[in-house]
């Protein structure tokens, strides 16, 4: 067997994904023919046995690759802010990270006061931030790079860490 980098095996798996889908229709198109009656159908270089085949093996492909991801995203740390996550956490959080800083963009881009219409009996009603926005649309981006910065640390280690997996066969 060989190694890939844990950023080789995720992009595979999602490859393998496609292919399944793949394989699944190519397994519907090849089970059936029309065909003149009382005619011999032609049969084409794949059939259904063949696609079976290889759709069984590609997923069992996608379960091992899927332990093996699994398995290094809990045993491997990533470092940010002085502290140590482990890869599931750090996926965790920078997905958590970028969540904030969308509701801290929503808050920052508010108006301080907004007049109110269509309340009918004649008064003025002003709708008015019970914060600043401005420290929010700070915030938003203070989060964004903390996000970002944790998303390149986590690429960067899933590129040092190596997995023993075979990919000749998609290569």
């Amino acid at each position: 067997m060989s190694n890939i980098s844990l950023a080789e095996a995720v992009k595979l798996k999602s490859i393998l994904l496609k292919r399944v889908h793949e394989l699944e229709e190519e397994m519907m198109r090849v089970a059936y023919t029309v065909i003149e009656k009382d005619s011999v159908p032609v049969i084409g270089p794949r059939n259904v046995a063949n696609v079976d085949l290889e759709l069984t093996e590609t997923r069992k492909d996608i379960r091992t690759l899927d332990k093996l991801i699994y398995e290094a995203n809990v045993q491997n740390n990533v470092s940010f802010k002085e502290k140590e996550y482990t890869i599931v956490e750090a996926i965790e959080l920078a997905t958590q990270l970028r969540a904030q800083a969308r509701i801290y963009k929503q808050l920052g881009a508010a108006e301080k006061q907004v007049v109110q219409y269509g309340y009918g009996d004649g008064a003025t009603y002003v709708q008015v931030a019970l914060f600043e926005p401005e420290n929010y649309r700070l915030k938003a981006l203070q989060f964004e790079k903390d996000a970002n910065k944790l998303s390149s640390n986590i690429n960067a280690k899933n590129y040092s860490i190596t997995i023993n997996f075979d990919d000749e066969k998609y290569a």
